[in-house]
Order: C-alpha cells, then sequence, then structure tokens
C-alpha cells in the first residue's frame, strides 16, 4: 500500500537509507562509475563509425546495437546459471577486466567488422556481470531497504544516460575521438577495484550448496524459464514489460522522425525531449519503490502501462512544449512498468534459483525490445503521420489483454 503518513522530503531521501549498507554502497559506486564509462563506450563508437564511413554510420551502429541484443538473449540465462554455481565476485570483478581489455583494443580498430566483433564480445561480458550483479543485491542489503537500493541504482542508471553522453563528448573534444576508449577502461579498473574490496563471502550470500552442485547446465537454464513464466506475478510483471517495449521502442525509433519532419525542428529539439523521457523515468525510478509497497506491485505495473500508452498516443497532435511534457509522462511510465520485476524476482523466487531467473529475465526482457523495434520501425514507416497513435493504441490494447490473461494475484508463489 502506499503510505500516507511521510513526507515528500522522506520519500525522496529514503532509497539514500540503502547506502548506509557498505557492501551495497561499494558495488553501487562500481556500477555508476561502469555506467559511467558506457556512455563513453557509445559515444565514443558513434564517432568512431562516422570516421571510418560517415555515410554508412547509422547502418553500423544500429547493428551494433542489434548485436548487442542478441548477446544479451544468447548468453544471459547461461549467466543466471552461472551466477548460482560460480564465486560470484571473480564473476564481477573479472567481467569487468576482460571489458577493460576489450575496450582498449577499440581505438585501434579501422575496419567495420572490427566494430561488430568486439561490441559483441564485449556485450557477452556484459550479460554475464548484469544478471549476476541483480542477484546479489536482494543477499547483501536488508529487506526493508531493498526495493529503495534497486530504486536508486535505476534513477542513477537513466540520469547517467543523460548526463554521461555529454561528459562523454566534452571528453572527446578535449582528446579525441579515440582516445576516449581509455578513460572509458580507467573507469573499469576502478569499478573492479571497488568490487575487489568486498569480502568474498558478502557477495556469496543466498547460494546454497546444492545449487553449487555439477549439473546439466541446459536443465538449469529451462528451470529458470520455468520458474520465471511458472509464478504468476512474475508472468504479470513481464507481460507489462512487453507493453513497455512496445511504447519505448516507439519513443526511441521514431521521436527523431517526428521532431524533424512533423515538428520541423533541429537537433537539440531532440535532444532536449529526450532528455525530459530520460527524467521523468529517473524520478519514477528514484521515489516507485517508497510509494508502491504492494505485495504485485499491480499499481506500479499497470499505471505504468496506462500512462506510457496515453502519453504516446497524443504526441502527433501537440505542440513541442506539450510533447515534452508527455515524454516526461512517458519516462515515467517506463519506469514505473520495468522496474517491479527485479524486486519480484527477490521477493518471490528462492535465493538459490534467483540466478536463474535473473538470467532469463535478463533475456526475455532484452528479447521483447528486439520484437518491438521492427514493429516500432514499420508503423513509423508506414504511418509516419500517425505514427504514436497507432503505436499508443497498439500499447493500450495489449496492456488491456495483458490484463485480462496475466491477472495479478495478491498470493505470492514460487511455484
Amino acid at each position: 500500500m502506499i503510505d500516507k503518513q511521510r513526507t515528500p522530503i522522506q520519500v525522496l531521501t529514503e532509497p539514500f537509507q540503502a547506502l548506509k549498507n557498505q557492501v551495497f554502497a561499494k558495488l553501487y559506486f562500481a556500477q555508476t562509475i561502469s555506467l559511467v564509462g558506457d556512455a563513453f563506450t557509445w559515444v565514443g563508437l558513434a564517432l568512431l563509425a562516422y570516421q571510418l564511413n560517415k555515410e554508412r554510420s547509422a547502418a553500423i551502429l544500429a547493428t551494433a546495437l542489434t548485436l548487442r541484443v542478441t548477446a544479451f538473449i544468447i548468453f544471459s540465462p547461461f549467466a543466471g546459471v552461472l551466477a548460482d554455481k560460480v564465486d560470484r565476485k571473480k564473476i564481477l570483478y573479472i567481467t569487468h577486466f576482460i571489458r577493460m581489455a576489450i575496450i582498449c583494443c577499440l581505438p585501434f580498430i579501422n575496419t567495420e567488422w572490427h566494430i561488430y566483433g568486439l561490441v559483441f564480445l564485449l556485450n557477452i561480458f556484459n550479460a554475464f556481470f548484469t544478471p549476476t550483479y541483480r542477484a546479489v543485491i536482494p543477499q547483501i542489503i536488508e529487506g526493508k531497504y531493498y526495493r529503495e537500493a534497486v530504486g536508486l541504482s535505476t534513477a542513477t542508471y537513466q540520469l547517467l544516460g543523460i548526463l554521461g553522453p555529454a561528459l562523454a563528448g566534452i571528453v572527446a573534444v578535449w582528446l579525441g575521438a579515440r582516445e576516449i576508449f581509455f578513460v572509458d577502461a580507467i573507469s573499469f579498473i576502478v569499478a573492479a577495484f571497488l568490487i575487489l574490496a568486498i569480502p568474498k563471502q558478502e557477495l556469496q550470500k543466498g547460494v546454497t550448496v546444492a545449487a553449487e552442485q555439477p549439473q546439466n547446465t541446459w536443465g538449469d537454464v529451462i528451470k529458470g524459464v520455468r520458474l520465471l513464466f511458472a509464478n504468476k506475478v512474475l508472468r504479470f510483471a513481464l507481460s507489462i514489460e512487453f507493453v513497455s517495449a512496445i511504447a519505448g521502442a516507439m519513443i526511441l525509433v521514431n521521436t527523431i522522425g517526428h521532431i524533424k519532419n512533423g515538428l520541423q525542428l533541429d537537433d537539440k529539439y531532440y535532444g532536449w525531449v529526450m532528455a525530459s523521457f530520460g527524467i521523468g523515468a529517473a524520478i519514477a525510478a528514484f521515489v516507485a519503490g517508497s510509494l508502491d509497497k504492494t505485495k504485485t506491485r499491480a499499481i506500479s505495473l499497470v499505471s505504468g502501462a496506462f500512462l506510457l500508452g496515453l502519453t504516446v498516443s497524443f504526441a502527433n497532435y501537440v505542440s513541442y512544449s506539450v510533447l515534452l511534457a508527455l515524454w516526461l509522462f512517458a519516462g515515467l511510465g517506463q519506469s514505473l512498468a520495468e522496474m517491479p520485476s527485479e524486486t519480484l524476482i527477490a521477493e518471490t523466487v528462492e535465493s538459490g534459483d534467483q540466478g536463474k531467473v535473473y538470467g532469463s529475465h535478463f533475456a526475455f526482457s532484452h528479447l521483447w525490445w528486439a520484437i518491438t523495434y521492427p514493429i516500432a520501425g514499420f508503423i513509423g514507416t508506414r504511418y509516419p503521420q500517425k505514427e504514436f497513435l497507432y503505436g499508443g493504441g497498439l500499447t493500450l490494447i495489449i496492456a488491456i489483454a495483458a490484463m485480462f490473461i496475466f491477472k495479478p494475484s495478491v498470493k505470492i508463489s514460487n511455484s
């Protein structure tokens, strides 16, 4: 339930209580530094793609993003299984050092296929890091602060999505397009040393003896998928994530065309409207865990889905200033619709199986985007003046279908 007794100041400061836990604080700052490094990676890749072939730079980046998602879909289920069997501390710091080494190769590439190969390799290790990181958090932090910890991490991710590229752009002007990757590599080294400072036993909490025993890897992957989809609460949350991916893909794919062709505005206006979207997502991520205390997080999930559908539906028919407000609310809806899954896994799945389920969830949540990006591209190309109306309508229809087919249950079950 929503606690009406707390003041807005208490709601805003509550997520920072999680930083009192020193283990979480080290992991949080390690992840934050890594996210800054990720921003440097993609800004550097954009500049590098333009250097290699300015006519094909957009296609190069699109291919790199597709390879990124593909690596997540293929490898994250196996990464989740590994997180339940192997020393988690080793997974976390080794993946950082390997990614650092890959990043250091980027300044020296001179062909497109070098970009594709290194991006795919880089994101294989991202796929191993993220499910392990998510499986560790609920084990190292007190239950009452867990949702706030996830909210703080997600809000930081959203804010750095806005501020990170700007910082990276400034550094690129100062150092150069290729030299920026060395700054990126340093960020991974710093993050890795923060992880090395955490005692191994703290990161192994929740790993059972049975889970560590050698078993059939494919069997464990299938078990992670089964646990994800057999759980009614998680199944509903994952269906809402698909709804969120439809609207989110519409925003990411078609906003630039609407700004340039529909509203006849310059590139800077696109930057501002996307910043508004990111700010909205950060605000919701920051406070959602404090506001929605329901067991199923149904308030957050349903309100996020419908907020996304409604805001996107009106985008073709409003002025730029109103679009800024709409995208702010769309960002709010995105976080409300996507955040609950991570906390619900921790609250509804046995600790010994959480790594498997986090890995499966990471794969399927990215599969949704791999499906919805082409849908958004088709709608934007086929209906250039009504793309958001149709995309928003599709979002609302599927949200209503998810409500009827995957009814959220108050009772939480692991089966």
